[in-house]
């Protein structure tokens, strides 16, 4: 294994770095007390001293303006941009966007690329994705009940989504709806395109998460597809090859969303060292840090983040030299320890952040509340942890 940062790459960290503290985590006043108008012209401003540096967008495909980076590289970069919520978005990089930028360049044909890949990479626009629903398991994605009736030239689809993330302002969405409901249960379902502004595709509501609706790209989407007719030629990839679209989008973005985490985690133990070292508790000068069980709560997660840390690079150099599907043990692993190493970070900054830790007065409350999703999300901890779980017994089976 070779975690050996090339020099170009320290020097992008570095200016990413620096950018971050300037022009990023300022913003997050704004993003927790301001108006939404005035922290997304922010945010433009910001990224658009981003694209000066030439730093826009360094995960996407290089022919389309990115920086192609490998996936160490993107998951190194996801860290360092991950200490705000306001990061990604900056750098052109926000989930779902990013997702669907890989799935459109690797599935996408040259009208599609042309149409939704270009624009989406240059930040003109934005997209979501639309595959969880309200009253199917989003453990099993065998069991969805979306479709996409064959007609004519056509497509139309009927069905109800939520967790459509992003989908308030999105140009357009990619839906994964049952085409076949007759083939076998991995070939049922497809990938299809759909502008927003097509008749049938109906916005219900920002679902409310943890007391906030949000709005624009924060915000998830309750989505009504009600005799939504679009062209066959929308189709991503091959009829029936959702599946296999989606395990290729979930993959590589499980590493993204890790380092991401990783970025929260360590920002939340910086502020929790710090707030340690100042807070004084008593009359004779002593602060929380002169208190053993804050020692060991910093020297048993700082063990734990580093810990994952390095499992996650490594998960990622297995995409790098072997290709998800040979990593797929790694990716799972590190799904649910990570998002757990994270949250355990939060919540112990918070502690010891004391009252201050449960307001909007620092940014902790804020993660609390939207990364507890980070267990759900992109597969339940539990359905991880038996897959893999599943998988290593077998390797000690006497069949």
């Amino acid at each position: 294994m070779d975690f050996v940062v090339s020099d170009e790459m320290r020097v992008r960290l570095a200016m990413i770095g620096e950018f971050m503290e300037k022009e990023v985590i300022p913003l997050e006043g704004e993003m927790l007390h301001g108006s939404p108008q005035t922290l997304a012209e922010r945010v433009s401003a910001a990224q658009a001293k981003v694209k000066q540096m030439g730093l826009w967008a360094p995960n996407h495909p290089a022919e389309f303006g990115g920086l192609g980076l490998s996936m160490v590289d993107h998951g190194l970069f996801a860290e360092a941009v991950g200490r705000s919520p306001l990061g990604m978005t900056v750098f052109g990089t926000q989930a779902p966007d990013a997702g669907n930028i890989e799935i459109l360049h690797k599935y996408g044909t040259p009208e599609q690329r042309d149409r939704w890949l270009q624009p989406l990479v240059a930040g003109e626009i934005r997209s979501c994705f639309s595959m969880t629903e309200p009253e199917t398991a989003g453990s099993n994605p065998v069991l969805l009940e979306t479709t996409a009736t064959s007609d004519g030239d056509s497509y139309v689809l009927n069905g109800q989504k939520w967790f459509t993330s992003s989908a308030d302002g999105a140009a357009f969405a990619i839906v994964m709806a049952v085409t076949d409901p007759h083939a076998p249960p991995h070939q049922r379902a497809s990938m299809i395109i759909v502008p927003t502004d097509t008749p049938g595709f109906n916005l219900v509501r920002n679902v409310s998460v943890m007391g906030e609706a949000g709005s624009g790209h924060a915000s998830h989407g309750e989505v009504a597809y009600q005799s939504c007719r679009v062209p066959k030629s929308n189709l991503l990839g091959s009829e029936g090859g959702g599946f296999v679209i989606a395990q290729d989008r979930l993959g590589p973005g499980r590493i993204h969303h890790c380092m991401r985490w990783l970025g929260i985690a360590a920002r939340s133990f910086e502020m929790m060292c710090q707030r340690a070292n100042d807070r004084v508790v008593d009359a004779n000068g002593d602060t929380l840090a002169d208190r053993q069980t804050i020692q060991h709560w910093a020297a048993e997660l700082e063990a734990e983040i580093r810990g994952a840390r390095l499992q996650t690079l490594h998960a990622a150099w297995m995409i790098d030299q072997h290709g998800a599907k040979v990593a797929r043990d790694e990716i799972s692993a590190i799904k649910f320890v990570v998002a757990n190493t994270m949250l355990k970070a939060v919540d112990t900054a918070i502690q010891v952040h004391g009252a201050l830790g449960v307001t909007d007065d620092t940014v902790l409350a804020y993660w609390y509340r939207h990364e507890r999703a980070a267990r759900i999300y992109d597969g339940a901890d539990e359905v991880h942890k038996t897959s893999l779980g599943r998988r290593i017994l077998r390797r000690y089976s006497a069949s």
